[in-house]
């Protein structure tokens, strides 16, 4: 793979919180992960976030993490207003970007106030976004989807696709009898890991959930109803607040099965890719992107609902770990995330090259 042409790109992330390898949404670890290894290939890169993040090259501070309930709408225009003022003032000093890599999932409608191309990575999916953003899109905005189902419901967009990779290296697998199920994500809706708890108190299996609320109240009001009485409830459950990265995937490596229970039709799942990594088979609901990373049969099995999984959980021993992890490696490198990424970005800087000739 030829290095992108000596880019100079711009990652912004999303404006809750800190970027670093400790981080626990989806976007925020694929955003490390990829920027750390562009910087080793030779791109400068630099990362628009919230102060404390950790990144290989240059951090542009745009502000404080959020520290109140429901503080995101003021905490996101200072975040993308200093991205603006960023980019236009590096142009004006010589150091212009090549590009701008949007994953915060709403600085890419003000591209237009910015002369260089942005590109997109959608982590959501269509639906969490308002329609609005989808109108009047700025000509230099370039979509990334990470999987095909999610670029299915954006067709019209005619995105590129570049899945989603895990560093599978820190994933270390126990061949060793395990015992117990895991749930681990954010705490919230969506995730339904109320779901998780009723499937593992039906199949009689103690059961830990691990993750983290988010500032948002309708998070914490969700956990306090939903989930808390129910944990209360179950001896054999454990809650684990916002888990260390050690302790993920010592808890990946150990358990009997993952559960996956988003209701969402989620658009891709580190979870998953992280558990067949660690040999650890995954139960997941038959939901967006899942089917394309679940291996029915292979590495877990898909579900349509909490009966379902009850009687997956009697056949997890016929999931072998030594399958699981074969499949991990062959699909779901960080390294094979970073080559897709980087012929799009050569993609867009010869197209960028070509637009400037044709307009001089």
């Amino acid at each position: 793979m030829i290095p992108p042409r000596n880019l100079r790109v711009l990652y912004v992330a999303y404006p809750l919180l800190a970027v670093s390898d400790k981080s626990a949404g989806g976007a925020e670890q694929i955003l490390w992960t990829l920027e750390r290894e562009m910087a080793r290939r030779g791109v400068e890169t630099t990362v628009a976030a919230s102060a404390g993040s950790r990144v290989s090259g240059e951090l542009f501070v745009t502000g404080e993490p959020c520290s109140l309930p429901d503080d995101f709408e003021r905490r996101n225009r200072e975040h993308q207003n200093n991205i603006v003022e960023f980019v236009r003032a590096c142009s004006q000093q010589g150091r212009a970007f090549d590009l701008v890599h949007d994953h915060s999932g709403s600085l890419w409608p003000r591209a237009a106030e910015i002369d260089v191309p942005v590109l997109a990575t959608l982590h959501l999916p269509r639906s969490f976004y308002s329609s609005a953003m989808f109108t009047d899109i700025p000509g230099n905005v370039i979509f990334n989807c990470v999987s095909a189902s999610q670029a299915a419901s954006l067709a019209e967009l005619n995105p590129a696709v570049v899945p989603n990779g895990i560093t599978l290296s820190r994933f270390e697998p126990d061949l060793r009898p395990r015992n117990g199920l895991l749930w681990l994500g954010r705490i919230c809706e969506e995730k339904a890991p109320h779901l998780a708890l009723e499937i593992a108190a039906r199949a009689t299996l103690p059961i830990t959930l691990a993750g983290q609320i988010y500032p948002f109240s309708y998070h914490q009001q969700y956990f306090e109803k939903e989930v808390l009485p129910r944990l209360v409830q179950m001896p054999s459950a454990m809650f684990i607040c916002a888990p260390s990265s050690e302790q993920k995937r010592r808890l990946l490596r150990q358990s009997r099965a993952v559960l996956i229970t988003s209701l969402a039709d989620e658009t891709s799942s580190l979870v998953a890719m992280e558990a067949a990594a660690s040999g650890t088979p995954v139960i997941a609901f038959r939901r967006g992107a899942l089917s394309e990373i679940v291996r029915d049969g292979i590495t877990g099995f898909l579900i349509d609902g909490v009966e379902d999984a009850v009687e997956a959980l009697a056949r997890i021993a016929e999931i072998h770990p030594l399958h699981c992890i074969q499949y991990a490696r062959l699909n779901f490198s960080s390294g094979r995330m970073v080559d897709g990424y980087e012929r799009l970005y050569d993609n867009i800087a010869a197209r960028n090259e070509v637009t400037e000739v044709l307009g001089s």
